[in-house]
């Protein structure tokens, strides 16, 4: 595997990639910002583009967060490729950050994480409901209330900004951004009834492989990743390396324990919300998507003829973070012109 672009260490924070100084910065070249720290009691990974240091204390404050909420599994680094590229595309003048899942991140051995002291940890972070309190908590100590933000959901991460809307109302959002939702009967879904019985009954049959697996050598799982991933028309190394950290029998077991509960808890598609923040709200649907297939987007048009809902044309995965990062962030600058042009 290639090496790892060279890092600055400062205390529990990163920052790689390379310093354009007066040239043009190409999209692989864009600093990008990365510390772990505690929330709710559990580790957690921001990646940021954009200003980072003391972000809220200088004389220019930036107007405007984006904030990606991942899907699941949900690692930072699975969504490197495109926030760099939605930071370029916005003329790298709006921070973009994407947040980890309680307990979906490895810390590296070398690093120091930053224990959020002042933030009460919960029974179950790890679970779909622990998870919305995170990114709430994640919220309230990072990001002063008067900012605005965009929030961009990811599959599952779709229902946890709907619920964060929906729970906390003094958030300041211009707009949800719903790439792929799983927002209603995933159990129901083909991909949801394929999976249903091995993530709710047979979970625990899988560590013992999972754990298996951890015992190879780095570079025995990395020859394994690439190999999983080769059908790939893109192979980018940002999913490459997030992909190695599923190798983790903690990491592995939170994923799993997540997915279980969104397969039980995630039944009927909250309308009332949605009708509420109509205005605020767009959704992208994919062709051929397995967790929310087209008879969902049908049937969300049907009831929300005015909406902002639409369906992908270029043929983009589910998992678009895998190959196709650079055009998903492409398409989002124009979907929020008009948000960006009344701040």
């Amino acid at each position: 595997m290639p090496a790892v672009p060279a890092s600055d260490m400062l205390g529990g924070e990163r920052v790689t990639g390379a310093d354009a100084g007066n040239k043009p910065i190409l999209e692989e070249q864009i600093p990008v910002h990365e510390d772990f720290t505690s929330i709710c009691g559990a580790a957690t990974q921001v990646l940021k583009c954009g200003p980072w240091k003391n972000l809220w204390e200088k004389d220019h404050v930036p107007k405007l967060l984006l904030l990606v909420i991942p899907g699941n599994p949900g690692f930072a680094g699975y969504y490197r490729t495109f926030i760099q590229a939605l930071y370029c595309g916005l003329n790298r003048q709006y921070p973009v950050w994407i947040v980890s899942h309680a307990g979906h991140c490895r810390v590296p051995h070398d690093m120091e994480i930053v224990e959020e002291t002042d933030i009460k940890e919960l029974d179950d972070v790890f679970g779909l409901r622990g998870q919305i309190e995170h990114k709430l908590n994640f919220l309230r100590k990072n990001v002063p209330q008067d900012i605005k933000l965009v929030l961009i959901g990811h599959s599952i991460g779709c229902y946890i900004a709907l619920e964060m809307v929906k729970q906390e109302p003094k958030l300041e959002v211009l707009r949800c951004v719903m790439l792929f939702p799983t927002i209603e009967r995933m159990a129901l879904s083909p991909q949801g009834k394929f999976l249903s019985p091995l993530l709710c009954q047979l979970r625990y049959i899988l560590y013992m492989p999972i754990f298996l697996m951890t015992l190879l050598p780095e570079r025995v799982k990395s020859s394994l990743v690439r190999f999983l991933l080769r059908g790939l028309k893109y192979q980018d190394e940002s999913s490459i390396m997030a992909s190695l950290d599923l190798a983790n029998m903690d990491c592995m077991a939170n994923v799993m324990y997540m997915a279980s509960q969104e397969l039980r808890k995630v039944v009927e598609r909250d309308s009332a919300t949605i009708r509420q923040h109509l205005k605020k709200l767009t959704f992208y649907y994919g062709v051929e998507d397995q967790w929310c297939p087209v008879q969902y987007y049908e049937e969300m048009k049907m009831e929300f003829p005015d909406g902002d809902i639409r369906l992908c044309e270029k043929g983009i995965h589910h998992a678009f973070v895998l190959e196709n990062s650079k055009e998903m962030a492409d398409m989002i600058p124009d979907w929020l012109q008009d948000d960006l042009a009344r701040l």
